[in-house]
């Protein structure tokens, strides 16, 4: 009796959802590269939009109980329960796993602990999985939960970027292809990871990345922020800076004297003297971070949207989804020439890449007037890339292969 009651009580501090097969049966299990509590991304909003489709288990990266003193913003995440109700037919499991998960010799131990939450989560719930997607290059996990299609969502080029996310890059190529040659199908987020896995020899399929267009509706009935006083016109930028940020385009934005706004959080090994300089100039404002729910009110304040990236093998393979954002705002954009933002092949995105042509777009694009029908054209063209489009066609590409099986 006494062992019967620990288990129990075991279980109940692991998961507060009772199995329901028929509730959860053709479960997608989404191993998403970032945690549910962090800055709302790709991986949320693809989780969100899938499971107005189907149940979804968003399984965030694993982590150890260590890993809140590097990280104190994902103490919350090993709070509660680690199975839990994230909202209607959505599930989410946060799997504790020994330190040092992604370190080398540790890599194998996490993904099979891991693979361990999987099958214990999925039994939990109940019913048939219908597919694994994940966005893990380092952590081989197919097959955990008997899933019926195995798929890997390449999201961005990890070996390009390796140095950035403080990843050994032979090391991270070598899982990835470990994990792809395990998966049904490759879904890229970008055209270059696409191309990278056709000369691979694989058949990736082509999903990019979207906007949340409902989100950015009603921005100009958004909440005016209280810490921002810019005088307008506004070019802002949206999102982290950090090595990915060419600072010099920023610079020459508020050289020209523009009001210059940017919204998100701040590396603090990234130029430190330089980027506290320009964001003490009188004519910039750095909020710091700011929820996804805040955005809207801050995307009111401006006039251009900025996308000031680098030219880098990480930036070739990843899509900037502010730009959608931006346009789903109904505002103007201003973006360097990646091969993410050429995809999109449209004229309502103005490149640049050096400095000075950079500042001279700004400023051309924050003296057009935002008319109406401008607005609303930009509006259409976010909404034929919206996360729900994603979402129908990852469906369409997971039913596609079912098929196929």
């Amino acid at each position: 009796m006494a062992a019967r009651i620990h288990r129990d009580l075991r279980d109940t501090a692991w998961a507060v959802i009772a199995a329901d097969p028929r509730r959860w049966n053709g479960l997608v299990v989404l191993c998403a590269a970032n945690s549910f509590d962090s800055i709302k991304v790709a991986d949320q909003h693809i989780a969100e939009q899938l499971s107005a489709l189907m149940p979804v288990l968003y399984v965030d990266p694993p982590l150890s109980r260590l890993t809140p003193a590097r990280n104190p913003e994902m103490a919350a995440a090993l709070a509660g329960p680690r199975l839990r109700l994230q909202a209607p037919n959505l599930a989410r499991l946060t799997p504790v796993v020994a330190p040092g998960p992604s370190r080398r010799g540790m890599a194998a131990v996490t993904a099979a602990l891991t693979g361990r939450h999987l099958r214990r989560a999925t039994a939990r719930l109940g019913g048939r999985v219908r597919a694994l997607i994940s966005a893990w290059p380092q952590y081989p996990v197919f097959g955990s939960c008997g899933e019926q299609v195995r798929v890997y969502w390449a999201q961005d080029d990890f070996v390009g970027g390796a140095a950035l996310l403080g990843l050994n890059a032979r090391q991270v190529g070598m899982r990835e292809r470990r994990v792809a040659a395990a998966a049904d199908l490759i879904i890229a987020a970008n055209p270059v990871v696409a191309g990278t896995w056709r000369d691979r020899g694989r058949d990736p399929v082509l999903i990019p990345y979207g906007a949340d267009v409902a989100a950015y509706a009603g921005v100009e009935q958004a909440p005016l922020p209280p810490d921002v006083s810019l005088r307008p016109p506004v070019a802002g930028f949206v999102g982290q800076i950090n090595e990915r940020t060419d600072l010099r385009l920023l610079e020459a934005v508020a050289d020209r004297g523009r009001s210059l706004l940017l919204v998100g959080p701040a590396s603090p090994a990234f130029e430190p003297r330089r980027f506290g300089a320009l964001r003490q100039r009188d004519n910039v404002c750095w909020t710091g971070p700011k929820p996804f729910e805040a955005l809207p009110g801050y995307l009111r304040l401006m006039d251009v949207g900025l996308v000031p990236y680098r030219d880098s093998p990480f930036n070739r393979g990843s899509f900037p989804l502010k730009t959608l954002e931006y346009l789903a705002a109904g505002r103007a954009v201003a973006a360097t020439g990646l091969p993410a933002i050429r995809w999109l092949d449209t004229d309502l995105v103005a490149v640049a890449t050096a400095p000075r042509p950079f500042a001279d777009l700004v400023d051309r694009l924050a003296g057009e007037p935002r008319t109406p029908a401008l607005m609303a054209r930009r509006q259409e063209f976010a909404a034929g890339h919206s996360w729900a489009r994603r979402a129908a066609d990852m469906a369409a590409a997971i039913a596609a292969r079912e098929v196929a099986a």
